[in-house]
């Protein structure tokens, strides 16, 4: 579709859901029993909405989903759709006016399938509830799954249409899988909101509920702030290698990129995909400990030169040592040089006594650096580089991981570098460098700096 197309489809989706909203939130005001009830709810919802979490795939959310599952028990499923109308009008600054509709009409729309839901499994209400403990667990719990079914297949539409399946699958992976636990935990508190309601407190229910959520946002955003601060570490320590090549400008970014993809490919789990992204990242720091001169150099390095060269990666785990986030990269760093055949450096380790996250680093570093221009080279291609790569499996590389990630480039494709670099320097001699670990190759060095032939 062209833009025009694109931007005609989604006001015209976004005005459909806009409208329904509309409708459901008329027909469901006048048959609210209890109006100072309804109050109160929707001052508790506009507080949880302004808890949001500022941290990973929880990015934005709040907890007026949460305060809005307790409306079900306490007021019933009209009371619920009116309490949901009321929290959305409050929005993080800077969201366009398109959005903003979209997202209070879709909180509207979620709250009428919890409702439909809450009522079909016959849901109880007010004071019923301690009578029929049981049908009001079963119905909350599936009018929160309908709520957020509802939420889903919306923003999936409007991801679509503005941006392509691509966007929503993205979003399905990346937001909703990993947020889906959560989303559980929220529906039976807004149930044990619920019950301290109406076991006599009211609106000082939701205090006791919220009051700990907001410690709990307070540590989530310390966390953040910490996590902000290892970023701005490690971007500072990147900025200082790449003033000293522009030729390996974004080469730590773009195996950072690369290794990333293969640890999902390869399933790793949240914990283990943030540690190799750093390791990909910080996996060249040590150059910071290697003179200029040697790593500008066109020419061939000599024996003491490429002994320099050698030392990035002990370099590297001396300065990111005292950094406890960093841990778990540490051995990728120092051992991201190593051959699988046991000619590598600095420890001379072969097969899977490698490493994991080294292998994997090993490999994604030849392959941006075979696609990157170089000062004697100009880049090569995509495909010509995983032939380089399978002929070089066994000897150089893990064979398992290489074919993985042949299949996952050929499957998903790959951006060679985008920044801008000067041209091949004609002048160069050198026909390697100690990142273009193909074909056998010694790194460039001359005399016993090379390596076993």
């Amino acid at each position: 579709m062209t833009v025009a197309t694109t931007r005609s489809a989604l006001r015209f989706l976004v005005s459909m859901v806009a409208l329904a909203s509309l409708v459901a939130l008329v027909y469901s005001a006048p048959r609210v029993n209890d109006y100072p009830t309804l109050v109160q709810l929707c001052v508790v919802v506009l507080a949880a909405s302004k808890l949001r979490f500022p941290f990973a795939a929880a990015r934005g959310a709040n907890l007026a989903s949460m305060a809005l599952m307790s409306v079900y028990v306490i007021s019933g499923p009209f009371a619920a759709v009116v309490v949901a109308g009321v929290g959305s009008v409050l929005h993080a600054r800077g969201v366009p006016w398109i959005k903003r509709i979209f997202n209070s009409a879709t909180r509207v729309l979620s709250a009428v399938g919890g409702a439909v839901a809450y009522s079909l499994l016959d849901g109880p209400v007010g004071l019923t509830v301690f009578d029929h403990v049981p049908r009001a667990v079963a119905a909350l719990t599936v009018a929160g799954l309908v709520y957020q079914a509802v939420s889903i297949v919306l923003m999936c539409c409007v991801l679509t249409v503005e941006k392509g399946v691509g966007a929503a699958s993205a979003f399905f992976k990346e937001i909703v899988v990993r947020t889906a636990l959560p989303s559980i935990g929220y529906r039976f508190l807004g149930l044990l909101m619920a019950f301290v309601w109406l076991g006599g407190l009211g609106i000082l229910a939701g205090l006791l509920i919220l009051v700990p959520l907001i410690v709990a946002r307070w540590a989530f955003a310390q966390d953040e702030a910490e996590r902000t601060a290892q970023a701005a570490t490690m971007r500072a320590f990147i900025q200082v290698i790449e003033t000293k090549d522009l030729y390996t400008r974004g080469h730590s970014e773009r195996v950072s990129q690369g290794v990333g993809m293969l640890g999902r490919h390869l399933r790793l789990s949240d914990h283990r995909q943030h540690a190799l992204e750093h390791a990909g990242l910080l996996h060249d720091v040590g150059k910071v400990g290697v003179p200029t001169s040697v790593i500008q150099k066109p020419g061939k390095l000599d024996d003491s030169e490429m002994d320099a060269i050698r030392l990035h990666p002990a370099r590297g785990v001396e300065l990111i040592g005292n950094i406890p986030f960093l841990e778990e990269v540490k051995s990728a760093v120092l051992h991201h040089h190593e051959k699988y055949d046991g000619t590598g450096y600095p420890a001379g380790l072969s097969g899977v006594n490698i490493p994991y996250f080294a292998r994997i680093i090993g490999i994604v570093d030849a392959f941006d650096s075979l696609t990157s221009t170089r000062s004697y080279r100009p880049a090569r291609s995509v495909e010509e580089t995983l032939d380089i790569l399978i002929h070089d499996r066994h000897t150089h590389f893990d064979p398992d991981l290489v074919d993985s990630f042949v299949a996952l480039i050929r499957a998903e494709g790959w951006q060679p570098q985008a920044v801008e670099q000067p041209a091949p320097d004609s002048a160069a001699r050198a026909t390697v460098d100690h990142d273009d670990l193909s074909l056998g190759s010694g790194g460039g060095a001359s005399g016993s700096a090379a390596g076993p032939a």
